[in-house]
């Protein structure tokens, strides 16, 4: 048992295809380019087997940071729709008895286009009661409905929970979980350094993001809040004692990470950051 009533769950979310939506709907379905809060409590939510009817006041509560370990890349897919009886599609309004009324004029193709982030990996923390993390660490081990990233279609890659932390703050904990990049990503990255963007919850920050939900029911839809973040940068060690790629050598042998032949030593990889 820790000592502290606050913990942090720490969670990794990987898969072969992601997609946050937050409040993106209709045809064309957008991602954020890291996870949602209303993303991430349904997961939780999913975990513990809650109906969609389920109140989330007390999951609302939990402040979210996320690291992004392996940004990935965008992933368009794109959708035709029509009926193999050649009838005209269904409209998306209903009648006063519930029924779907027919589309006018009559339309035989329906058109989607949905966003996935491909092979990426986040670091997820949420920092809450130690009660109530414990009970959602089990959750998350032990799902009672499948776990998703996201949308339905993705399910997470290996195990999602990381454990609990006894550190009172995100940054502490998203500062000290190591690097959690697949092993490609770790061969392109080849200073001894990698340096990851963050976002944490922050009551006292100015950016804020609308994509805290106040419900999942699908009868009444969902109404996204919002949250103050802040955008931050954190440093982890990949596992190299010296950087290895030729190119990014001093012309002293030192090694600085950058190629201006300075010979500092610094480890600092700019690329790294835009992926290359």
């Amino acid at each position: 048992m820790m000592a502290s009533d606050q913990a942090v769950l720490v969670l990794r979310l990987a898969a072969p295809l992601q997609s946050w939506g937050g409040p993106s709907r209709y045809n064309r379905r957008e991602t954020q380019p890291r996870p949602t809060k209303s993303g991430v409590l349904g997961l939780l939510a999913a975990a513990e087997g809650r109906s969609r009817e389920t109140p989330l006041t007390d999951l609302l509560g939990l402040r979210l940071g996320v690291r992004v370990d392996q940004p990935g890349s965008l992933l368009r897919d794109y959708h035709t729709v029509s009926d193999h009886r050649g009838l005209p599609l269904p409209s998306a309004k209903v009648d006063n008895k519930g029924v779907q009324k027919k589309t006018s004029p009559a339309k035989y193709t329906g058109v989607t286009q949905r966003y996935y982030l491909q092979d990426a990996v986040f670091t997820a923390a949420l920092r809450g009661p130690l009660p109530l993390l414990q009970d959602l660490e089990h959750a998350v081990r032990h799902p009672v409905f499948p776990l998703s990233l996201g949308r339905r279609s993705c399910p997470p890659t290996g195990p999602v929970s990381l454990g609990l932390h006894p550190h009172d703050d995100l940054d502490s904990v998203l500062a000290s979980v190591p690097w959690q990049a697949s092993p490609h990503r770790r061969r392109q990255i080849r200073t001894p350094h990698v340096t990851l963007e963050t976002t944490v919850e922050d009551p006292t920050a100015d950016h804020l993001v609308d994509d805290v939900p106040d419900t999942y029911d699908l009868k009444t839809g969902t109404v996204f809040g919002r949250r103050a973040v802040r955008h931050l940068w954190v440093t982890l060690p990949t596992g190299r004692s010296t950087p290895t790629d030729p190119d990014r050598v001093s012309s002293t042998g030192t090694g600085t990470g950058t190629g201006t032949g300075t010979g500092t030593g610094t480890g600092h990889d700019p690329f790294a950051l835009l992926g290359w």
